[in-house]
């Protein structure tokens, strides 16, 4: 596919987990037991595989992410960064501290992340701030442009779940793509047909579930409570009370041969299903280690579920509707 003017393939690396722990106040918003070096050799076994864009922000690890990354991706000129702002934190203490939305906010933001990143530009920037007003959130892509005319910038988006929000900011020349979650259990037509019809490219969070789509958890599976995991959320219902919820692993066990389509293995099957789904679609599953990364990967190889596979996945699966937007 076409992005930014560069052939890649159809898929990234999420890059959350690498950042590792941080928190807001007490509650963990991050991942224990990461190791730089792997988390390094993870994202080298990436690039070895052919894949250009790599997922993160500012928030993750409390800037430790875009920091791993850049040392990483030193000297690697193809890469596609993308990162987000819009959340304060204090890199000593690994906090969340509040929300920015101030204009004024923008540039400072964008410096810090080049900082860590050891960049002198973003190749994509994206408002993290889901559910943000649309008249609060325009101002915000004002000074995102003014950056991309500076040339700190290449592009720029939203990570939102809410169409309307995505409608709005389409008149902006550098505005090429959004972020939005969608997994084999979350189906979001709504938002897939206003990213095609806006001609934008969609960025899917949370591909394999937290983890849950390849099949590693099973009901005897209790997260730390140093996990974000741990913590039940109403965004994301993949993990109630620390375990893998219930109706998922249901759902899982319906459609396990199906994913495992000509030798794929379930997570891969599960990515091949979101590349089915729409040619605009860069799923950017997480890795923590080089095997994972280079699992993921490998879904490319085998590309889009066949047709009559996603029909017949469709007769088994027990999903919700979409129902209205709300942030995911």
């Amino acid at each position: 596919m076409r992005f930014l003017d560069q052939d890649i393939l159809p898929m990234g690396m999420g890059c959350w987990a690498i950042g590792g722990q941080f928190y807001a106040g007490a509650e963990p918003h991050g991942f224990p037991g990461i190791d730089d070096a792997e988390s390094e050799r993870a994202i080298r076994a990436t690039l070895e595989a052919g894949l250009r864009v790599f997922d993160t922000a500012a928030v993750y690890g409390a800037g430790h992410s875009e920091r791993v990354l850049g040392r990483a991706l030193k000297g690697t000129r193809d890469a596609i960064v993308v990162s987000k702002l819009g959340t304060a934190v204090d890199e000593d203490t690994r906090q969340v501290l509040h929300d920015e939305t101030e204009p004024g906010e923008v540039m400072p933001a964008i410096e810090r992340s080049l900082r860590r990143l050891g960049r002198d530009h973003v190749d994509v920037m994206l408002l993290h701030l889901n559910a943000l007003p649309i008249e609060t959130a325009r101002p915000i892509f004002e000074q995102m442009e003014r950056a991309r005319a500076q040339g700190k910038l290449r592009a720029y988006g939203w990570s939102t779940d809410f169409p309307e929000s995505i409608r709005a900011m389409c008149d902006l020349e550098g505005f090429v793509g959004v972020e939005h979650a969608m997994n084999i259990f979350v189906d979001v037509p709504t938002i897939q047909k206003t990213v095609s019809d806006s001609g934008l490219v969609a960025l899917l969070r949370s591909p394999l579930a937290m983890g849950v789509l390849t099949g590693k958890y099973d009901s005897t599976t209790v997260m730390p409570d140093t996990d974000v995991r741990s913590v039940n959320s109403v965004k994301r219902d993949y993990f109630q009370d620390a375990k893998p919820a219930a109706a998922h692993l249901r759902n899982l066990a319906a459609i396990r041969e199906l994913l495992q389509t000509d030798g794929r293995t379930l997570g891969q099957g599960a990515l091949c299903w979101l590349l089915a789904k729409s040619d605009r679609n860069i799923p950017v599953p997480g890795a923590r280690t080089e095997r994972q990364a280079a699992e993921n990967a490998g879904a490319v190889a085998f590309g889009p579920l066949p047709a009559h596979v996603m029909a017949e996945i469709e007769t088994l699966i027990d999903r919700p509707p979409e129902g209205p937007p709300r942030a995911r």
